[in-house]
């Protein structure tokens, strides 16, 4: 059965003409986001439509360029017959997945410094991945200085505090665990590397490898019958 989260509509509203792109999973809204769609989170859908004061032409050529990528990505996409396209441009990898590739050598990491390596990544002073993060919350917060808006300042400000007190913590915590690691020097207990070698010293010359055997698992006991099933 095909999942319903491949599935997407990018049409105009009947009702109130707006250009709405409704279905898919959180990558599929990724694509949308990057097209130049605006989320719109409500309780029970997230659906994205075009920014506002665009021209009906600009936001033809958005959806049209919307329907293209999340083509090229895989999704089935119905739309209306203007938007609809034979185009498939050229895809690349996103920023955010080089950050996401430290989260699976983690998760592969069977010792303490291939985790500390992973976290030096994100940690590193000069160049770390919260280094550059500090520097676009403080370019941000430039760019609201300048915009000469009623409550442009006060953004500033609250960007310029998450980079001084909640990043700056966010930043130290992990520091300090991967020095922690780093210091450590030992393997993971549950991620073990297997071999498949039979040391010298064991009995059973049949064994194919040093492992401990797998923790045996009972099986579930039957559910208790209901007194008036009983006979």
């Amino acid at each position: 059965m095909p999942r319903t989260d491949r599935f997407l509509d990018i049409r105009r509203d009947p009702h109130s003409d707006e250009l709405l792109a409704r279905g898919g999973d959180s990558e599929a809204h990724s694509i949308l986001q990057r097209a130049g769609f605006i989320a719109v989170v409500r309780v029970h859908e997230t659906y994205h439509r075009a920014p506002t004061c665009l021209t009906e032409d600009d936001e033809s050529r958005l959806a049209t360029e919307a329907v293209a990528r999340l083509r090229v990505a895989g999704y089935h996409v119905g739309c209306d017959e203007d938007l609809d396209t034979d185009s498939r441009p050229a895809s690349y990898l996103p920023l955010g997945s080089s950050v996401a590739r430290l989260a699976e050598r983690i998760r592969d990491a069977t010792t303490t410094e291939e985790a500390a390596d992973a976290l030096t990544e994100l940690t590193a002073a000069h160049d770390g991945v919260l280094a550059a993060l500090d520097e676009v919350l403080v370019a941000t917060a430039d760019f609201h200085d300048g915009l000469g808006g009623p409550s442009d300042q006060y953004i500033a400000q609250r960007l310029r505090h998450i980079a001084d007190e909640h990043l700056r913590v966010i930043r130290g915590d992990l520091s300090y665990l991967r020095n922690k690691l780093a210091d450590r020097h030992a393997p993971h207990p549950g991620r073990s590397t297997c071999t498949g070698e039979v040391p010298a010293t064991e009995r059973e010359r049949s064994a194919v490898c040093a492992c401990p055997p797998a923790p045996r698992t009972l099986p579930a006991p039957p559910p208790p019958v209901a007194a008036g099933l009983r006979h």
